[in-house]
Formats: structure tokens, C-alpha cells, sequence
């Protein structure tokens, strides 16, 4: 990995290869996002645009009813710096999704009140790495969510008004958990092994036809043995 990706920067500029490592000195798994079944694209696409503004790499996708799609007005190109994890082949997509989060170590943290929530800012972060869900526009998470959820989480308010817009509610959790990650003693940077994976990623994305640049390097490989 780390061969094709020193292959790879010659066919990117060095301010673009400055930017990839500033950006990736900020990038995190510690924190990571599910959307379960949303079905208004701008809503969802504004997410995706907040997480890569906020450094959260990982967004998973839930699709049961509902399938996702990008509204590139909104999304402005933030997907492709991103890495989308999509959940759409099983009768049950959901549970699939907790079960997979769960064995990577993840708290599933439902965003909607319940009789044991805590308040944003109480929120644990020193008890391990967290997967914040967001469910639908209408109905919020499912049953399943509420079944399977280690813990609850609501945003405080103090309107009228009994929830905020999910792109909104994204958009207040990470900012403040990423602000409270940073000022913690906690190792939420990647993993130098996460760093190089996305950094490949990322280099594709900047080349044009990279696809052929990488067939090219391991074709010259073969070659050579």
C-alpha cells in the first residue's frame, strides 16, 4: 500500500500533498456517524458535507425503504473525501449494521430522548469509540436502534419546536464532540495503518484515471520479479 501511494504522489502537486497531511492530522474514527433510511437527499448529502468538515472519516448508510442518494449541490465533492460504508443487501439492513459497529468496538449511541438519555454534553467520551445514530426525518431511529443502543443521546432545547432538523442535529453533535476530543487526552487520531488507507484513497480521487496509474504499478511489479 505504502509503495503505490509513494507511486502515486508524483502525479499530485506538493500543496495538494500538504493538504492530504493536514487534513489527516485531524481525522478520526474515534467518532463515527450511521444514517438509517433517510429519504430527503439534501438532508443526508449536508451530513456527509459536516463530517468532512468536522474530520469524522467514516459515515455508514442504512438503507431498509428509503435509498440514499448524493445531491451534489449540497454535498460539494465532501463524499469523495469520506469513506462510505453502505448497508442495502439484507432483508434487515439495520441489525447488520449494529452487529458490524459492535465488533469494531463501537458504542451505539441512539440520538433521540429516552428515559436513561444524557445530554450531549454529558456524553461519555473516555468509555470508547461511539457511532452516533440518526434516524428518519419523520419517525427518527427504528425499533431495532432503540433495542440494540447502548446508550441515548439528546440535544438540549428549549423552544417550541420538538426536535431539530437531522443535518442540524449532525452538525451541533460532532462539532461539540470533536471540540471535546481535542481538548481530551484521548488517541482519536488514526491509526498509522487508517492514515495510509486513506491517504490511498485520497490520491486516487485527485488523479484522473487512476485506476489506470495503479494496473500500471502492478504490472511493473510483476515485471520485475
Amino acid at each position: 500500500m505504502k509503495g503505490l501511494s509513494c507511486f502515486l504522489e508524483r502525479f499530485v502537486t506538493d500543496e495538494r500533498r500538504d493538504q492530504m497531511a493536514q487534513v489527516l492530522a485531524h481525522r478520526t474514527k474515534y467518532v463515527t456517524v450511521v444514517l438509517e433510511d433517510i429519504f430527503q437527499p439534501q438532508n443526508a448529502s449536508a451530513v456527509l458535507r459536516t463530517c468532512d468538515c468536522f474530520g469524522i472519516q467514516d459515515v455508514h448508510i442504512i438503507e431498509n425503504r428509503n435509498e440514499f442518494n448524493v445531491d451534489p449541490e449540497v454535498v460539494m465533492g465532501s463524499s469523495k473525501w469520506i469513506s462510505i460504508h453502505r448497508y442495502n443487501q439484507q432483508q434487515n439492513n439495520t441489525r447488520e449494521a449494529i452487529q458490524k459497529l459492535k465488533k469494531q468496538g463501537y458504542r451505539i449511541v441512539a440520538t433521540s430522548p429516552h428515559k436513561d438519555d444524557v445530554n450531549l454534553e454529558s456524553l461519555d467520551l473516555n468509555a470508547g469509540k461511539l457511532a452516533l445514530v440518526f434516524g428518519t426525518e419523520l419517525t427518527g431511529i427504528s425499533d431495532i436502534v432503540r433495542e440494540e443502543a447502548d446508550e441515548f443521546m439528546k440535544i438540549p432545547m428549549y423552544g417550541f419546536t420538538e426536535s431539530f432538523n437531522i443535518s442540524v442535529s449532525a452538525a451541533i453533535s460532532m462539532h461539540h464532540l470533536k471540540h471535546r476530543l481535542h481538548q481530551s487526552s484521548i488517541d482519536w487520531q488514526l491509526s498509522e495503518a487508517d492514515r495510509q488507507q486513506v491517504y490511498l484513497q485520497w490520491l486516487k480521487q485527485s488523479i484522473k484515471k487512476s485506476d489506470l496509474l495503479v494496473d500500471k504499478f502492478y504490472k511493473d511489479i510483476q515485471t520485475s520479479i
